[in-house]
C-alpha cells in the first residue's frame, strides 16, 4: 500500500535520528563501522570528533550502512588502530574492564 513503511524503514529513520544527534552533539561529525552480530542484526560504533563513542543495533547491516549515509557519515570497513586511537575512555569503561582488580564490578 502507499505511504506504508516497514518496521525496518522505521528502524532506518530512527538510526538516522540518533546517528544525526550523536554527531551533532559530539564535536559535530563522528566516524562509524558497522559489524555483523548474527540474528540480532548488525551494531553500530559512532566515534565522535570529541573522542566519546557510543554504540547502536539496527535490524541489518544495509539499514545500518543506509542510516549512516544519511546522517552524512561514511562507514569505515574496520574498527582499525586510527579509528581505535581517537577513542577517549572515562573511568566507567576502565572500571569494567579492570573489574574486580581496582575495585569494580565483577566482568563475568
Amino acid at each position: 500500500m502507499p505511504g506504508m513503511t516497514t518496521r525496518t524503514d522505521r528502524a532506518g529513520k530512527r538510526l538516522t535520528r540518533q546517528i544525526t544527534a550523536f554527531a551533532r552533539s559530539h564535536g559535530g561529525s563522528a566516524e562509524a563501522t558497522v559489524s555483523h552480530i548474527g540474528a540480532r542484526g548488525s551494531r553500530i560504533v559512532l566515534v565522535g570528533a570529541d573522542g566519546d563513542w557510543g554504540d547502536l543495533m539496527a535490524p541489518d547491516g544495509d539499514t545500518a550502512r543506509q542510516a549512516l549515509e544519511a546522517a552524512g557519515i561514511t562507514p569505515r570497513d574496520g574498527f582499525d588502530a586510527p579509528l581505535a586511537a581517537k577513542v577517549r575512555t572515562g573511568p566507567y569503561e576502565w572500571t569494567r574492564m579492570a573489574g574486580l582488580q581496582i575495585g569494580g564490578p565483577r566482568n563475568t
